[in-house]
C-alpha cells in the first residue's frame, strides 16, 4: 500500500539538490568558519555564498541574515532579544506558534485576540497597544494550523499610529513556499524561517534582524552571526536551506498554481462525500493548507484510522501526559472544546499527486463515518 503524506506543513521531504548540496559540503575538507587556515576559510566561503542566496531570497541584505537552529529558536531570539536590550513588554496574537506565544506569557506579555475568522482583530489591537506600548510586537504570516494570512501591513499601520517605536517581528516560517515573503515581509523588522518547511534540511533556520535593529544574543560562546548568535555555524546545513530557499521561490508560481488545483479537488470531494464538517477560519490562505473541525469526531482516533488507510496528516493539536487538548489557535477562533476536539489538518506539498488527493478522499470519509458509528 503507498502512502499519501499530507503533512508537509509539519515538514517537507528534502529537496534532492539540497541534500546533493549538503553533501558536498560535508564531504570536502572540514573547515571551521571561524578559523584563518586555507580551510576555514573556503567554508567560510560557502556560507557567505547560501547567507547572499538566502538573502535575496526573502528580501533582505546579507548582513541582515542570522542563521539559527531553527525557526523556534529564530522566534525565541527576535521577542527576547528584543526585551532584553529594550526592556518594556512584548504583545503577540493569540494564535501564535508556542515559540512565540510561551516567551510572551513568560514576560508577562499581551495577547491580540483573533477574529471568528481566525485573524488579528485590528480594532481590538489598536486598543491594546495603545495600552502596552510594547517594544516588540509578533504576529505571524501564515497560521501553521489554519494556512491564514495575517494582515502584517495593516498591523503595521496600527503599530505606527498607537506604539511607533515597537518593533515588529513575524513568523514567516509556513510563508516562504507559498508567497513572495519580500514583499510580504516589508513591514517587518524581524522574520522567523525554517528550512525544513520549504524542502531543506532540519534544525537550521534563520532570523532576518533589519538594519538598525538591536537585540541582546540568547546564546553566547564565540560572538558569531556578528555577535548576535554564538556557536560554529551549521555550514552544510545552511548551505542546504539556501538552495532548498532559491529553488521554492524560482517555483513557487508554478507550485502554488498546480497545489491549488489539488486542494481544490480536495474540498469539493471532502463535501460530495461527508457532512458534519467545516473549514476553519475565512479569508486568504495558503494554497497547501486544508483544516477542518469534524462534528462527532475525536482527533486521535481520526489519525489512527488514516495511518492505517495509507494517510498520514495531523490534528494541529499538542499532545500532554498522553490526553489530547484542543488547538490555542481554534479556542482563540471561538470553537468549543468538543469542536475543536475534531479538527484535522491535511497540508500538501510539491510532491502530493492527484492519487494522493483520491487516496485521502476514500480514507478521510470512511475513517469519520466508522468514529461516528462507534458513538
Amino acid at each position: 500500500m503507498t502512502t499519501a503524506y499530507l503533512d508537509h506543513a509539519a515538514t517537507t521531504p528534502m529537496r534532492a539538490e539540497a541534500i546533493a548540496a549538503m553533501v558536498e559540503v560535508m564531504s570536502g575538507q572540514a573547515g571551521n568558519p571561524s578559523g584563518s587556515h586555507a580551510a576555514a576559510r573556503a567554508a567560510m566561503r560557502r556560507l557567505d555564498e547560501a547567507r547572499s542566496s538566502f538573502a535575496e531570497v526573502v528580501g533582505a541584505h546579507p548582513n541582515e541574515i542570522v542563521f539559527t537552529g531553527g525557526g523556534s529558536e529564530a522566534d525565541n531570539l527576535a521577542v527576547r532579544g528584543v526585551l532584553a536590550r529594550r526592556g518594556g513588554t512584548a504583545v503577540c496574537s493569540a494564535v501564535e506558534h508556542h515559540a512565540v506565544l510561551e516567551p510572551v506569557e513568560a514576560a508577562g506579555g499581551a495577547v491580540l485576540p483573533v477574529t471568528a475568522d481566525g485573524v488579528v482583530d485590528l480594532v481590538a489591537a489598536a486598543e491594546i497597544l495603545a495600552a502596552t506600548n510594547p517594544s516588540v510586537v509578533s504576529v505571524m504570516l501564515v497560521n501553521n494550523e489554519t494556512g491564514l494570512v495575517q494582515p502584517l501591513d495593516e498591523l503595521a499601520a496600527v503599530m505606527a499610529e498607537t506604539c511607533p517605536e515597537a518593533v515588529l517581528h513575524t513568523d514567516a516560517v509556513q510563508a516562504l513556499r507559498w508567497l513572495d515573503v519580500a514583499t510580504r515581509t516589508g513591514a517587518a523588522q524581524l522574520v522567523s524561517y525554517a528550512g525544513h518547511k520549504f524542502g531543506g534540511p532540519a534544525g537550521v533556520g534563520a532570523l532576518v534582524v533589519r538594519d538598525g535593529i538591536e537585540l541582546a544574543p540568547q546564546v553566547l560562546g564565540g560572538g558569531q552571526e556578528q555577535g548576535r548568535r554564538s556557536g560554529t555555524q551549521n555550514v552544510a546545513g545552511i548551505v542546504g536551506m539556501a538552495v532548498a530557499a532559491e529553488l521554492a521561490a524560482a517555483e513557487r508560481a508554478a507550485s502554488v498554481a498546480r497545489i491549488a488545483e489539488l486542494r481544490a479537488r480536495l474540498v469539493g470531494g471532502l463535501r460530495s462525500r461527508l457532512d458534519g464538517w467545516t473549514e476553519t477560519g475565512a479569508g486568504e490562505r495558503v494554497a497547501g493548507m486544508v483544516h477542518l473541525c469534524l462534528d462527532g469526531v475525536t482527533a486521535e482516533p481520526l489519525l489512527l484510522l488514516l495511518e492505517q488507510g495509507g494517510v498520514l496528516a495531523s490534528a494541529a493539536s499538542s499532545c500532554s501526559s498522553g490526553a489530547m487538548h484542543p488547538s490555542h489557535v481554534l479556542a482563540a477562533m471561538g470553537y468549543d472544546r468538543d469542536r475543536a476536539s475534531g479538527s484535522l489538518r491535511l497540508s500538501i506539498g510539491p510532491d502530493t499527486t492527484t492519487e494522493d488527493i483520491d487516496r485521502a478522499l476514500e480514507v478521510v470519509p470512511a475513517a469519520v463515518e466508522r468514529i461516528r458509528g462507534a458513538r
